[in-house]
C-alpha cells in the first residue's frame, strides 16, 4: 500500500505526532524520551511560543492505517531575515526504515517551502535554538540526552539518497568530573574575580523573580550566541515563555552566574543533574508516576551525571578567565553532590573556542550530529 500523508490538525492528532517515537524507539536502549507536555506546548500551532514569527505545518505518514512517520515543516521568518536567506526547515523527522516514507514526508516539506517562496531546505532544526536540532551521525551506541535528538543510522542514508549535503556539524563531549578539586582553585578563583572585578551570584527563586533573571539570561544568550550557525535572535518578551519554565524546574544549586561590579550578568552556566534514566522509566510522561522518577533523580538519588545545557560569557569578558570561574564553581558543586561526569550540549565543530574550554579536563568526543541542506527545486 502507498504512503498516505495527513496534516496534524487536532489536539488528539498532535499527541499522536508527539508520541510516535515511542513506537519507533520503544526497545532501543539509547533513546531518551522528551517530556511529552513540553513537546505538546512547543508544537501547538496556536499556542506555541514561536508561532508569532514562524509559519509551520505538521504531517504524519500512514501505511495500512498505521502511523509510520512524522515531520514538521517550518519557516522561521526572523532567522531568514537575520541570515539573509530563504530556508524552510524540517524538524521532528522520524520514520520507519522505508525510503518511500522518508521521501513522502520530505515532499510535504518541499511543498510547504515552495508555498512560502523558500530557496532551500535545511534541518533537522526546530523553531528556535531551544528546540532539538542536528541529526545524529556518530554515537548511535551512546546514551542520548534530554535536549538532543536520537535517530537511527538509516536516516542519514535516506537524506543522502535524496540529495542532501552537510551544512553544519556539532560535537558532544563527555567529561569526567575531577574526583579531587585542585588545591589551587579557590585561590585562582579569588585572583580572577579580583582582576576582572566580577563576583559569583548564588540564585534563589525569590531573587530570580525579583530581579527578572530570566530576562537577564535571555539577553545574554542573544549576545553570546547571535553569530552562531542559524541562531535566532529572539525578542525580549520571548524570555518569559522559554526561560521561566526552565528556571522553575531547575535545581538552582547547579546554575552558576557571574556578575560584574554593576551587578550586570556577564556569564552563565546552566546545568542540571542527568534525568536520562528517569525519562526512560517515565517514557516522558508525568502521570501516573513519571513525576516521581523525575523528582527522585533531581533531588533524592541522582543518576551520577549532569548535563551542561547552556554556557556563555559576554564577548567583553572572554579570554579573561571568567569561563574558568564557571567551571570551578560547577565542578565543585558536582563533586559535593557525587556527580561523576557531565555531558555538553551540542557544540559547533567550528566553535573551537567553546570546545577548548574543556581541554584541561579528561574528556572524549561522544557524539556528532549534522544539519543537512538541499536546494529547493521548482
Amino acid at each position: 500500500m502507498s504512503v498516505e500523508i495527513r496534516p496534524v490538525l487536532t489536539r488528539r492528532e498532535l499527541r499522536k505526532f508527539v508520541l510516535f517515537p515511542e513506537k519507533l524507539y520503544r526497545h532501543n536502549p539509547y533513546y531518551v524520551p522528551p517530556l511529552v507536555f513540553d513537546q505538546m506546548d512547543t508544537l501547538d500551532q496556536e499556542k506555541g511560543a514561536a508561532q508569532e514569527f514562524c509559519d509551520s505545518a505538521l504531517y504524519m505518514a500512514y501505511k495500512d492505517g498505521e502511523p509510520v512517520g512524522r515531520v514538521a515543516a517550518i519557516v522561521n521568518h526572523l532567522a531568514n531575515k537575520q541570515w539573509n536567506h530563504k530556508e524552510v526547515r524540517f524538524g521532528w523527522y522520524d520514520f520507519v526504515e522505508d525510503p518511500e516514507v522518508a521521501k513522502a514526508l520530505m515532499d510535504k516539506v518541499y511543498e510547504f517551502g515552495r508555498k512560502h517562496g523558500m530557496e532551500s531546505v535545511v534541518g533537522p532544526l526546530g523553531f528556535t535554538d531551544f528546540d532539538p536540532e542536528g541529526m545524529l551521525v556518530e554515537g548511535f551506541d551512546r546514551m542520548g540526552t534530554m535536549p538532543l535528538i536520537y535517530n537511527y543510522p538509516y536516516y542519514n542514508d535516506y537524506l543522502a539518497e535524496m540529495g542532501f549535503e552537510k551544512d553544519a556539524d556539532w560535537v558532544e563531549l563527555h567529561i569526567q568530573v575531577p574526583t579531587v578539586m585542585p588545591e589551587r582553585w579557590p585561590r585562582l578563583s579569588e585572583i580572577i574575580q579580583k582582576r576582572t572585578n566580577v563576583h559569583m551570584r548564588e540564585l534563589t527563586r525569590s531573587y530570580v523573580r525579583k530581579e527578572k533573571y530570566g530576562e537577564k539570561i535571555f539577553a545574554l544568550i542573544n549576545t553570546c550566541y547571535k553569530n552562531l550557525y542559524n541562531f535566532t535572535v529572539l525578542p525580549d518578551h520571548m524570555a518569559k515563555k522559554y526561560l521561566d519554565f526552565y528556571l522553575s524546574v531547575l535545581d538552582l544549586k547547579f546554575v552558576s552566574m557571574v556578575e560584574n561590579e554593576n551587578n550586570e550578568l556577564i556569564a552563565f552556566g546552566i546545568t542540571m543533574p542527568s534525568l536520562i534514566k528517569a525519562l526512560q522509566k517515565s517514557r516522558g510522561k508525568l502521570f501516573p508516576i513519571g513525576w516521581w522518577y523525575l523528582a527522585k533523580s533531581m533531588f533524592i538519588k541522582r543518576e551520577g551525571g549532569a548535563e551542561l545545557l547552556l554556557i556563555g560569557v559576554h564577548p567583553d569578558y572572554q579570554n579573561t578567565g571568567v569561563n574558568s570561574l564557571l567551571f570551578m564553581d560547577m565542578f565543585r558543586k558536582y563533586n559535593e553532590a557525587g556527580i561523576k561526569w557531565c555531558e555538553t550540549n551540542a557544540i559547533l565543530e567550528t566553535n573551537t573556542k567553546n570546545a577548548n574550554q574543556f581541554r584541561e579536563f579528561e574528556h572524549e568526543q561522544k557524539k556528532r550530529r549534522r544539519s543537512y541542506i538541499k536546494k529547493l527545486e521548482y
